[in-house]
């Protein structure tokens, strides 16, 4: 059996606008391997959560291929597409409107069940008492309604129904931004023991570098609908290539002053525009503090930078950092 699970090429996700089309996702490829962890990071706006949406089948791709196992998503009709849902399953940024108000904790954990496994009444209810354990959900919360939750217990009731079909791949949209810090270790300390046990392969997308540094083992970077930089965890702090990259990095809290060195923009550009406005060349350019006049002229594609790293970058830093040395804090 291939490593490769899901396949991702060239993908565009445009909306339609009062002021025309807008295009979210801008020609993205990457991949993700059976029983991998990869972190798809960017800021709010970068196009993550359309993507996400986009391999789910929840968002139409207007371009760009979708393989999962040897089978393009992107090429099936929703009938075709329908036996395939139950393989890649996703949790949602905000855990309350994810569910139906007026459906229990425990129906909502069974539908799923009662959609996708033919096993019968008795041994979905079983399967869901299961599920509750496993997300740490004590079985007295299976009566009550989601209003009568907690968030984190929101949460880890919508992990629960992603879980319960067994899918190949979950893809969570910001799954713990609207915790508090110590829900949100607790989530990601769940789903990183989910993951170990099950083997399913997770899509985690965020805007917290630190919170993907605790789950991930490989990070992709995502700028105005493009991924900019896709490297190994491991790499993150002493190969991290692209200026973006970095940005984020230099944002982490417990990083000094003088490691924050990235503008927002050079000093003769005080109101940047739209980066997905600029018709030519690289979208970071008006942040970017080593822009020159390639960068302007013409668009970077993503190129290798070494093993399971690529950055799209015309003048990326090097491994050593010389350019904008930033060290990680100690915590």
């Amino acid at each position: 059996m291939s490593a490769r699970l899901l396949d991702v090429r060239e993908l565009t996700v445009r909306y339609d606008t009062t002021e025309g089309s807008f295009t979210a996702v801008d020609g993205v490829s990457f991949h993700i391997d059976r029983g991998e962890i990869l972190a798809l990071i960017g800021e709010s706006g970068c196009g993550k959560t359309s993507l996400g949406k986009a391999l789910v089948g929840l968002q139409r791709a207007q371009q760009g291929d979708i393989h999962f196992r040897d089978t393009n998503l992107a090429a099936l009709s929703a009938r075709r597409l329908r036996p395939l849902r139950r393989a890649i399953q996703m949790v949602f940024q905000d855990p309350l409107s994810a569910l139906d108000p007026r459906q229990r904790a425990q129906k909502a954990v069974e539908l799923p069940l009662s959609l996708h496994s033919g096993l019968s009444r008795q041994a979905r209810r079983e399967k869901a008492a299961q599920l509750f354990n496993d997300v740490g959900l004590d079985s007295t919360l299976m009566d009550r309604y989601p209003h009568q939750l907690s968030g984190g217990q929101r949460q880890r009731l919508n992990i629960a129904r992603a879980l319960a079909p067994e899918p190949e791949l979950i893809v969570c949209d910001e799954p713990v931004s609207a915790l508090d810090v110590s829900l949100q270790k607790q989530i990601v300390d769940l789903l990183q023991t989910l993951q170990q046990r099950t083997g399913v392969a997770i899509l985690f997308i965020s805007h917290d570098l630190s919170v993907v540094e605790r789950i991930a083992s490989r990070i992709a970077v995502m700028y105005a609908g493009q991924i900019v930089e896709v490297l190994p965890k491991a790499q993150m702090w002493s190969h991290a290539a692209h200026p973006y990259t970095r940005l984020l990095l230099s944002t982490i809290p417990g990083t000094s002053p003088d490691q924050r060195r990235l503008r927002q923009a050079p000093p003769d550009e005080e109101s940047p525009v739209n980066p997905y406005a600029l018709s030519q060349g690289c979208r970071f350019q008006q942040r970017c503090p080593n822009v020159q006049a390639d960068c302007r002229e013409r668009a970077p594609a993503l190129s290798g930078q070494g093993e399971g790293h690529q950055v799209a970058c015309h003048h990326p830093y090097a491994p050593s950092g010389q350019t904008l040395i930033i060290r990680r804090a100690v915590s």
